[in-house]
């Protein structure tokens, strides 16, 4: 039961089905429910919820608390300094941090907890380095995420594109995205990897424009705060910040985001 409901977030799931699954009274489900309740809180696991009445059942919600974000945050900040992340153009070097399933794990499930209580349809972000954020995220929403790319691929079919001015340099881009891809009046929350200004995030709000649908926010997993920026903190979430990045003298220094400002952990404490 415990597996049922970890790889089932945000579904409502009825007594009834358990009973007849596991061939015990509602009784004994309720039981079990109960003690699984608290271990899922007591270990900040998320948060499992009973509705009552002849509709109801148990939803799970994943969560983190605020203690075990704000230590990974801490722990994670010491690996990003390291000075061999720095890349031409104030870039930092990610992958080995976005290849780490323990890590995409906690990541997905920090954003996920931020936008818990809200109503999100879509997740999106832009081909490469954001997909797995992306993939974690919905995994813990429980809801799709689509890919935009920066050159078309046959497979997708008929595509709606944008161009978008580079936050980081005078070139001006383009990105698009299937038309099957996203349904008109969705909401959509976007996540990527490092937002050095801004301008490949503000070309995904162009893009979720041109396709009716309803940009909620973005959350990225660092971001570069000496670029000029074309959003608010409430509107852009990061959970790390690089405050300098001296590519000649190998200096690196990284802060927590707004990240943990942001969020609402009440829910999950």
């Amino acid at each position: 039961m415990t597996r049922y409901l970890l790889e089932r977030p945000h579904t409502l799931i009825s007594l009834a089905f358990f009973a007849d699954r596991y061939e015990s009274a509602k009784s004994s489900i309720s039981e079990d429910l109960g003690i699984l309740r608290r271990t899922f809180m007591i270990r900040g696991i998320g948060v499992l919820e009973t509705l009552p009445g002849a509709g109801g059942g148990v939803i799970f919600t994943p969560g983190i608390s605020k203690k075990e974000a704000t230590e990974f945050v801490g722990n994670t900040s010491k690996r990003l300094v390291e000075p061999n992340r720095i890349l031409p153009g104030g870039y930092l070097y990610l992958t080995d941090l976005l290849a780490d399933p323990e890590l995409l794990r906690t990541v997905g499930r920090m954003i996920a907890t931020q936008y818990s209580q809200s109503s999100i349809d879509v997740v999106m972000t832009v081909a490469t380095k954001g997909i797995p954020i992306a993939q974690s995220v919905a995994n813990f929403l429980n809801i799709p995420f689509v890919i935009v790319r920066r050159d078309s691929k046959i497979t997708e079919g008929s595509t709606i594109s944008v161009n978008y001015a580079s936050g980081s340099s005078d070139r001006v881009e383009k990105m698009e995205l299937s038309k099957r891809s996203l349904d008109e009046g969705s909401r959509v929350l976007v996540v990527d990897d490092f937002m050095k200004g801004g301008g490949t995030i503000n070309g995904l709000r162009s893009l979720i424009s041109e396709f009716n649908a309803i940009f909620v926010g973005a959350t990225v997993f660092a971001e570069n705060i000496n670029m000029h920026s074309q959003f608010s903190d409430a509107e852009i979430t990061s959970i790390f910040k690089v405050t300098k990045i001296d590519t000649q003298n190998k200096i690196l220094n990284v802060e927590p985001g707004n990240y943990l400002a942001n969020t609402d952990f009440s829910y999950f404490e």
